[in-house]
C-alpha cells in the first residue's frame, strides 16, 4: 500500500463529474508535468446541464456538461479514470443491490472505455455520502480498491482505510491551498512518506470558487511542479494499486 520509490513526498489531484472543463484543466496539468484522477458518471455521459452557484450575493449559472463516452480515452490519456457511480446518487440512501449496480456497472463501463481495469472511486454528493455499510458493500462486491471522501483534513500523513480516504485540501480556498503548498514544498527530507492530495470540480474555476479561478489554479500548478523531491502521480499510483 502506497508508493515505494526514491521520493518520500507525493502529490496527486482528484476531480469529479467528468465535465468538459476537465479538458482545459488537463492542458494545464500536462503543461507542468502533473497528474490527476478523474471520477466519472458513465450513466450521464453527454448530458448537458448547469450548476447554480452563489457569487457576490447573486445566483449565477455555470455550465456542467458531461463529456461523451467516445472521447473518454483521448481526453484522460496520461491520467487516471475512476468511478463516481452511474448517476451520482446518495449511496447511503440506497439498498445494497443498488450500491453494487451503481458502482460496479460504472467501473465496468469505464474499464471498457479506457482499456484498463478501473480500480478507484470518489463518493458522489455532499456528506454524509458514505458510511460503514456502504464501505462494506463496495469492498465485498466490487472491484473498487480505494475511494475518496470530501472531508479535507489538512494533513499529508498516510491513512489506513483506503475506502474512506480523506483528501488534504479542496481547491475552493486559495489561502489554504497555497499555504499548504508552501508547507509541502518546504518540507525537506521527511522521515515518513507524505501525500498532498487535492480534490475539486473543474467547473469551480469558472466562478473562482474561494478565489481560485483558471489563472490561480495554473499559478498553483506552476508553484508545485518541477520539484526534484516530489513524486507526481495519479491516485492509483500513490496508493500502489495493482490492476
Amino acid at each position: 500500500m502506497y508508493w515505494q520509490n526514491k521520493f518520500n513526498k507525493a502529490l496527486t489531484f482528484s476531480f469529479d463529474d467528468g465535465i468538459t472543463q476537465d479538458i482545459r484543466f488537463i492542458e494545464i496539468l500536462n503543461k507542468y508535468g502533473l497528474k490527476s484522477t478523474f471520477n466519472l458518471n458513465s450513466g450521464l455521459f453527454g448530458n448537458k446541464g448547469i450548476v447554480n452557484v452563489k457569487k457576490d450575493g447573486e445566483i449565477i449559472q455555470i455550465p456542467h456538461n458531461k463529456v461523451h463516452a467516445e472521447d473518454i480515452k483521448k481526453i484522460y490519456s496520461g491520467h487516471e479514470v475512476a468511478v463516481h457511480t452511474l448517476t451520482h446518487p446518495y449511496l447511503v440512501n440506497e439498498d445494497d443491490s443498488c450500491i453494487i449496480w451503481q458502482v460496479e456497472e460504472d467501473r465496468k463501463i469505464l474499464s471498457n472505455l479506457c482499456g484498463y481495469e478501473v480500480v478507484g472511486m470518489a463518493y458522489p454528493n455532499a456528506d454524509p455520502n458514505h458510511d460503514e455499510r456502504v464501505i462494506k458493500v463496495i469492498k465485498e462486491n466490487t472491484g473498487v480498491k480505494y475511494s475518496r471522501t470530501i472531508r479535507k483534513n489538512f494533513s499529508f500523513d498516510l491513512q489506513e482505510n483506503l475506502l474512506s480516504f480523506d483528501p488534504t485540501a479542496h481547491i475552493g480556498n486559495k489561502k489554504e491551498l497555497f499555504e499548504l503548498a508552501e508547507k509541502f514544498i518546504n518540507m525537506k527530507n521527511p522521515t515518513k512518506p507524505q501525500l498532498f492530495y487535492i480534490w475539486g470540480h473543474t467547473y469551480e474555476f469558472d466562478y473562482a470558487n474561494g478565489g481560485v479561478d483558471w489563472q490561480v489554479i495554473e499559478d498553483f500548478c506552476k508553484l508545485v511542479s518541477n520539484k526534484e523531491d516530489i513524486y507526481y502521480c495519479t491516485n492509483k499510483e500513490a496508493f500502489k494499486i495493482e490492476e
